[in-house]
């Protein structure tokens, strides 16, 4: 082992979309300070943010209905629905100001315009669809949006779905225009290329063994080069773990009582893939159903159209697995390995708790082609088992820990988990997860840097408009961010008009 020590003000560890976020907004916000960025892999946005490991969908609740909870009395819950949407659109803001300015050139490369729908089946589901829709539809955030319980008018949203189906049954969908599909694989590589320039040091096929608080109080890393085998030492006064389903084991190895507690639950992914041309061009839309009882909030159905490498295909999926690692490269025993003493009992609680989550996973596991094509005839009537492939998508990590409702409690969502002083961070869980990198970003940098945010202040709202604005008390200032942005990052439709606001919310 090298004793040399090389310093540096930052280092980030994974080079996924997390990490190149933060990278981003530090490198305009502080040019000056040096960041280090250390990835295990020989590639940026090789896990979870890789394009085939992820539905690509830019998640703001215009058709995941597990954002939008059925109460008790009947009514529609839209809190975590409004926050999602609000929390994207400080993704486009930020993703507009790094294309004005030159650090991205096309945003057609990880970014395209595809309208989101919602879709269910069954008199109960299509009450609640239309609720969800009557309550979402008086919101800014959510113009546009369009409900219709006529089969004429579904197969003209969705032919492809509609196509051969016999109903037999009410269904009914919810429309909007101004969905998106991104690339966050793409974008995760345009955002580490230009660090790159600007003198970030990157450095690949490296991994973090180990990490400690030294004598200075800096966060000392031991890093092996998985090419050469040869270690060395680097020391940061700020530290932020975004390794995806890796940052759980070096946040215990960090030894800061944040930590303790914490454990870690991985579901794996398959998607159903079609690139048949004919298939793929009579479906132009995200479509989401609702998820199977016992189902994780990440498992919900839904019939993706994807724009990768300027191509298009379609995706179905999730289908839910399990496997013991917690990154798609990693370890068999990443999930023993990070059973602790400290979070001992909570991973037994939790175990006790989701036997139907449990008994979910190992359903999905026993499926065969002919029942994945079966759930898939739900969406496509027709579906020809030659024309779809299964392909293995990313791993992902459910936070579990104790909280008000009890011991061992499965967490769904992104986390940060920082010291009390700020000096290192770790982002923990998945969905939204990429969406809503920069919102969760600006949560870092809140807790992280509390000296710096008045001075940063200035160049955040710069960066994005509506940082520390409610622009549901605005509305007319929220329309005119919307259309901006949709114009920078290529959203409009044919005759210039932003898809948020072009069309009125309308019952069919």
């Amino acid at each position: 082992m090298d004793n040399r020590q090389t310093k540096t003000d930052v280092i980030l560890i994974g080079a996924g979309i997390m990490s190149a976020t933060l990278g981003s907004l530090l490198k305009q916000l502080v040019p000056e300070w040096d960041i280090t960025v250390f990835e295990r892999r020989s590639a940026a946005g090789e896990e979870s943010s890789n394009e085939w490991n992820n539905a690509g969908t830019g998640h703001s609740s215009l058709c995941e209905l597990n954002y939008t909870v059925e109460q008790p009395d009947g009514s529609i819950n839209i809190s975590k629905a409004i926050q999602v949407n609000e929390e994207f659109q400080f993704s486009k803001q930020f993703w507009a100001y790094l294309v004005n300015s030159g650090v991205i050139s096309n945003p057609k490369d990880f970014i395209m315009p595809v309208p989101h729908m919602s879709f269910v089946q069954g008199e109960s589901n299509v009450a609640f669809l239309k609720k969800r829709f009557e309550a979402l539809s008086v919101n800014p955030l959510f113009e546009g949006m369009e409900y219709s319980d006529n089969p004429d008018l579904l197969k003209q949203w969705v032919p492809l779905m509609m196509k051969d189906r016999i109903v037999d049954q009410p269904i009914a969908a919810t429309r909007i225009e101004s969905g998106t599909d991104v690339n966050f694989g793409a974008l995760t590589r345009l955002l580490f290329d230009h660090l790159q320039k600007n003198n970030v040091g990157m450095h690949f096929n490296h991994q973090v063994d180990d990490i400690k608080r030294n004598s200075e109080g800096l966060w000392e890393l031991k890093v092996r080069d998985l090419a050469s085998g040869a270690v060395r030492r680097h020391a940061a006064k700020f530290v932020f773990i975004g390794g995806g389903g890796g940052s759980l084991h070096l946040l215990q190895k960090s030894g800061i009582p944040e930590g303790k507690g914490i454990g870690g639950f991985p579901v794996s992914g398959l998607f159903m893939v079609c690139h048949n041309p004919e298939v793929v061009a009579q479906h132009h839309a995200k479509v989401y159903g609702k998820a199977a009882v016992g189902a994780p909030p990440m498992s919900v159905p839904h019939l993706d159209t994807r724009v990768i490498n300027n191509k298009e295909s379609l995706f179905f999926g999730p289908f839910a697995g399990f496997s013991p690692k917690f990154l798609k490269y990693g370890s068999i025993f990443d999930l023993i390995t990070s059973v602790k003493p400290h979070n001992l009992v909570t991973m037994l609680a939790a175990g006790a708790k989701n036997f139907q989550l449990t008994k979910y996973l190992i359903g999905q596991l026993m499926l065969s082609k002919e029942q994945r094509l079966e759930a898939l005839r739900e969406f496509v009537p027709n579906a020809k088992g030659e024309d779809w492939e299964l392909v293995v998508a990313g791993q992902r990590v459910q936070i579990i820990k104790d909280t008000a409702s009890g011991r061992g409690t499965l967490q769904f969502g992104t986390e940060v988990i920082s010291a009390a002083d700020g000096s290192i961070a770790a982002l923990l869980g998945a969905s939204p997860g990429a969406s809503t990198a920069v919102s969760v970003m600006l949560e870092v940098i809140s807790k992280c840097f509390p000296q710096h945010i008045k001075a940063w202040e200035p160049k955040l709202r710069e960066m994005i408009p509506a940082y520390g604005t409610s622009l549901l008390q605005e509305p007319a200032l929220l329309r005119e961010i919307q259309a901006e942005t949709s114009r920078t990052l290529g959203l409009t439709n044919g005759n210039g008009a932003s898809g948020h606001g072009d069309k009125t919310s309308a019952l069919a």
